[in-house]
């Protein structure tokens, strides 16, 4: 399909976009765009001083939540990038019913419990209504086409993750949210964040890679772009499934890079000589890039840990979108025999990882097999005195309620399961009328690095049972919340050493033991 043109572009030849941008704030259209100046260096390079680590004793602010979403069209907006590195410009695309608006940028992080630090807000900004979405009718794709709103400089802004939040005139909010990604994460933890399946869910403007307009999953997108807002508050993915483990990682002051599953699949560079990766509490969607380049990093002896399940489920391709690459995700799903790469170029045909034509399951890598939706179910301890539990207290058989869900994995004897593994957590449930068990298991390979898969995507949302800061947790309670914490602890402590199995008990394989089929 051809990409939409791009009417962020159509500025006065001969006039640069900051410049241009500049001129509009003198007009009283936002000086957001000329707050900071050039600096002169290309982004990402410097003296460090955009390293997570510079943050540790950084003050914070209570002030990033939103306190009123107002009515969808009250103010919503999207970035031209999914992640930047330090320095690089993105534009912001920006609807809203107000008058004026404002932007602050919130970066994610422990603060001494604050949870944010603000680093840049923007002057006032003036609003406008901007046009409705366009639906391309060959893959049902929603694309906003709206025109830039404004220009951000990040030349200030340490590596993490961000939510910059859009406060209308009316007192209604949304986020939108962002990376400052790391370029070299040699010796340091890479906190992998999932956007494609952010967007593959996203339902703004009416369709999703699950339902279109009419709710219906024959009329879903097959492809669907990042050139258009999230829907909710804007961030929903991001602070249920990965927010609370950011929180903690840095909490702990282990050395930290950022990354996504886009810039793994584009450039894996940020994974060479890593310690670790962490992919968090829903990243169902990846391309057959991104999964050669994290199976490549494990061979090499970097860890990886899957703190959800799901992971790495539905095989997709990036295609171009207004004016950048790798803006749409692509995903036939059940309809892969229209994808146009079918039967031409199997192993990119979009699909499930483990279904045809070119059958890849997901459990060489991640060590579990996803199985099924939805399930609630208590999560049941087994290998109480694995490393991964010192500290905690628990005892085999010890069940911990709600845990497992919504979504689970478990261990089987498919070819490519990896034949020397763990299992730590061995839950029975029930799901769709069906007996069966969510598994969290741990596994080894020859590089000496050490693989963990929770099993369960309830793991992130977990480490803050009980607080209310979700405005749900699924009943589970802050004895939930310790073990899971300190397990997680035990975790990014262990593998931000280095190779696993150089410095930590090997696994016991128990499979047999437990009649895994």
């Amino acid at each position: 399909m051809a990409p939409p043109r791009n009417p962020a572009h159509d500025t006065e030849p001969g006039v640069s976009r900051r410049r241009f941008l500049c001129l509009c704030a003198g007009a009283g259209l936002g000086a957001a765009a000329c707050d900071h100046a050039p600096t002169g260096r290309p982004p990402g390079t410097g003296d460090g001083s955009h390293r997570p680590e510079v943050e540790h004793d950084a003050p914070g602010t209570t002030d990033w939540r939103i306190t009123s979403v107002g009515p969808p069209d009250a103010i919503a907006g999207y970035a031209d990038r999914v992640s930047v590195t330090p320095g690089q410009e993105f534009g912001l695309f920006v609807s809203t019913t107000a008058a004026s608006f404002r932007v602050s940028a919130f970066r994610v992080g422990w603060y001494g419990g604050a949870l944010a630090r603000r680093v840049w807000t923007s002057s006032p900004v003036r609003g406008r209504a901007q046009q409705a979405p366009r639906l391309a009718p060959e893959t049902r794709t929603v694309y906003a086409d709206w025109r830039r709103t404004l220009t951000l400089d990040t030349a200030t802004w340490p590596e993490g993750a961000y939510l910059l939040r859009l406060d209308a005139a009316t007192g209604h909010q949304r986020y939108v949210p962002l990376i400052v990604r790391s370029v070299r994460g040699n010796g340091r933890t890479v906190l992998l964040h999932a956007p494609a399946t952010w967007q593959a869910y996203n339902r703004w403007g009416g369709a999703s890679l699950y339902a279109g307009p009419t709710g219906a999953y024959e009329t879903r997108s097959l492809a669907v772009s990042f050139d258009r807002p999230y829907d909710l508050d804007g961030a929903e993915k991001f602070r249920v499934y990965e927010w609370a483990a950011v929180v903690l990682a840095e909490r702990l002051g282990i050395p930290l890079a950022y990354s996504t599953g886009l810039d793994v699949h584009t450039d894996p560079a940020v994974l060479d000589g890593a310690a670790a990766v962490v992919c968090l509490g829903h990243d169902e969607y990846w391309t057959p890039e991104q999964r050669t380049h994290v199976t490549r990093a494990r061979d090499a002896g970097t860890n990886v840990a899957f703190l959800g399940a799901n992971t790495c489920f539905r095989r997709i391709r990036l295609q171009s979108g207004a004016g950048a690459d790798d803006r749409t995700v692509v995903c036939y799903k059940s309809a892969y025999r229209a994808d146009p790469y079918y039967p031409s170029q199997p192993a990119l045909v979009t699909t499930d990882f483990r279904a045809g034509p070119a059958p890849d399951p997901e459990s060489s890598l991640t060590g579990v097999l996803y199985e099924g939706y939805p399930v609630d179910a208590p999560y049941v301890v087994h290998s109480a005195g694995h490393w991964l539990h010192e500290g905690t207290g628990v005892r085999a058989g010890d069940a911990f309620a709600h845990l497992v869900g919504v979504e689970y994995d478990r261990v089987t004897s498919s070819p490519g399961t990896p034949p020397v593994l763990e299992i730590t957590a061995h839950s029975p449930l029930v799901c769709a009328g069906r007996p069966s068990h969510s598994d969290s298991a741990y596994y080894t390979v020859p590089s000496g690095a050490g693989v963990f898969a929770s099993g369960t995507m309830r793991w992130v949302e977990a480490l803050l049972a009980g607080t209310g800061e979700l405005g749900r947790d699924h009943g589970m309670d802050a004895r939930t919340r310790a073990f899971v914490t300190r397990t997680t602890e035990n975790l990014l402590r262990a593998f931000a050493e280095g190779p696993a199995a150089r410095h930590r008990p090997a696994p016991r394989p128990n499979t047999q033991d437990l009649h895994v089929t």
